[in-house]
This record gives C-alpha cells, sequence and structure tokens, in this order.
C-alpha cells in the first residue's frame, strides 16, 4: 500500500475524533464523562479482541497497561475534564501542542531527526487552531487548564511509545489490546466516582455506537497502523483535522457561522498537516 493511501487513512481516524464534541453534546446524556469514556473505549476492544482472537502475552501487559493509560485513560478523562471546564477553543488549542511534544520525544526516544520545518509546522498548526476556535470570551479555568495540558502530554507519550516499543502484533490486535487496558483502567473510577446512566434513548444508543465503533475501534486502528508505518512525527500532524472537523461540523450541523479568521486559520491548519505529513523517519 502507498504512503499516500496510509497517510490518508491515518489523517481520517483524527477527522473522526473532530466528530467527538457535536455528538457528545447532542446524542449523549450530559453529565458522564469518565462513563462516556468507558464505553468508547471498553466495548470496542472487547469487540477487535473477539475478532482478533487474540490476547496480549504475559511479558507484555505492565506495557499494554502503560500504553492504555497514556493514549486512552488518562488522555479521555482530561479531555472531558478541559471540555467540560473549558471554552472549547481553549481546550483545542492546548491539545494542538501535541505534536511539538511529539518532535521533541521522538527525538529523545527514537532518534528522530529535529528539523525546523517540522517544529515550525507544529507552531504554525497551533496558531491555525487557535484562530479556528478560540473566542474573545474564551475564560481560563485553572483546573481546565491544566487537564488539557495532560491530555495533550499523555498522548503524545503514547504515541512516541507505542512506535518504540512496537510489540510483533498486527495494529488490529494492538488497538484491541490498547483499547481494553483503558477501558478497565477507568472502570472503577467511572463506578465511583459517577451515578449510573439514566435509560438510554435511541438517540444515546446511537451516539455510544459512533463513538465506539468508528471513533475508537476503527479510527485508532488506523492510526496506530500509521505511527508504525509512517512514524509517530509524521501521524501527529494529522491532529490538526480534529478541531477542524469540529468547526466544519458545528457550521453544516448546527449552523455556526464561520468568520474569515476561522476561513485563515482553516487554511493553515490544512498547509501544516500536509508539511507535518513529510516528517522524516528515524534515523537509521
Amino acid at each position: 500500500m502507498s504512503r499516500l493511501t496510509d497517510s490518508l487513512l491515518a489523517a481520517s481516524a483524527p477527522a473522526v475524533w473532530g466528530s467527538t464534541y457535536i455528538v457528545t453534546s447532542q446524542l449523549l446524556p450530559p453529565g458522564y464523562p469518565l462513563t462516556d469514556a468507558v464505553l468508547r473505549a471498553l466495548p470496542a476492544g472487547l469487540l477487535l479482541m473477539l475478532l482478533t482472537r487474540s490476547l496480549p502475552p504475559r511479558a507484555w501487559l505492565g506495557r499494554l497497561a502503560v500504553l492504555g493509560a497514556l493514549n486512552f485513560s488518562i488522555f479521555w478523562a482530561a479531555l472531558f475534564i478541559a471540555a467540560y471546564r473549558l471554552p472549547g477553543g481553549v481546550a483545542a488549542t492546548l491539545g494542538a501542542v501535541q505534536p511539538l511534544i511529539v518532535l521533541l520525544l521522538a527525538r529523545l526516544a527514537l532518534g528522530t531527526r529535529l528539523t525546523a520545518r517540522g517544529i515550525a509546522a507544529a507552531l504554525a498548526g497551533i496558531l491555525g487552531v487557535a484562530l479556528l476556535v478560540i473566542g474573545p470570551e474564551a475564560q481560563l479555568d485553572p483546573l481546565g487548564l491544566a487537564a488539557a495540558l495532560t491530555g495533550a502530554v499523555s498522548m503524545a507519550c503514547g504515541v512516541v511509545l507505542t512506535r518504540r516499543w512496537r510489540p510483533e502484533a498486527g495494529a488490529l490486535t494492538l488497538t484491541a489490546w490498547q483499547l481494553t487496558a483503558g477501558g478497565v483502567l477507568l472502570l472503577p473510577f467511572a463506578l465511583w466516582l459517577e451515578p449510573a446512566l439514566p435509560a438510554l434513548s435511541p438517540a444515546n444508543l446511537a451516539g455510544f455506537l459512533w463513538l465506539g465503533v468508528i471513533g475508537a475501534a476503527v479510527s485508532y486502528f488506523f492510526w496506530f497502523r500509521g505511527i508504525d508505518r509512517l512514524g509517530p512525527a509524521a501521524v501527529t500532524g494529522f491532529g490538526f483535522l480534529s478541531p477542524l472537523t469540529a468547526v466544519l461540523l458545528g457550521w453544516l450541523i448546527l449552523g455556526e457561522a464561520l468568520s474569515p479568521l476561522q476561513l485563515t486559520g482553516a487554511g493553515i491548519v490544512l498547509g501544516c498537516v500536509w508539511l507535518g505529513s513529510r516528517a522524516p523517519r528515524r534515523c537509521a
């Protein structure tokens, strides 16, 4: 399969993740961030494990717990906390520092060459996301800020460690193992800190199915596959597509207007995705 196809499949993952905000606000019952994260991760992970019929080796359980926590448990918990306590624009912009963190971590852990082009793409991407989603009414809640930055650091570490450890398993199997681990780690906190879900409506069920099947099982398979084939520095630049998708869906479905400043930000984001996808591979 060509590098272009690998890139398109990997880029589809954060594009799908951009639908999370509108699906959560329009289709899911309010006030259940940890429960939502568990129901997004655990059923999808168990379904993929049934399909792959592969259990992780005992020697890998510790590493899978770390990867599941970084890529799903900590990241998704922090994401929902930030979404509840910050305007979406502030949370998305803080999350956009992830590609820059990945570039630095990949240099330290993988020996990936750190280039001026890669750093420029990451910094410009943050600017583009800021133009897209930050409004003049944005307020900065300390806990929300800490959660957004924690989520960005957590997933950046998960991206780099996924490439560094690289278990001898296919991308689908690795996705199944990590989703299951992330959901299992989150489950006791959701049960302890949140009340039981109310009776679910058809709209609620549709939202959970979208987030679990498409937004977790399928998209993360493409994401981990892209990390393995393209390298973390190239794949992480696609993350800027997530806030872009969120803004476009708000315009198409909720009738939210796009200002000239937002259109400028969208152009910058797309340019940074293209530039970031051309990042060098790991040095030999």
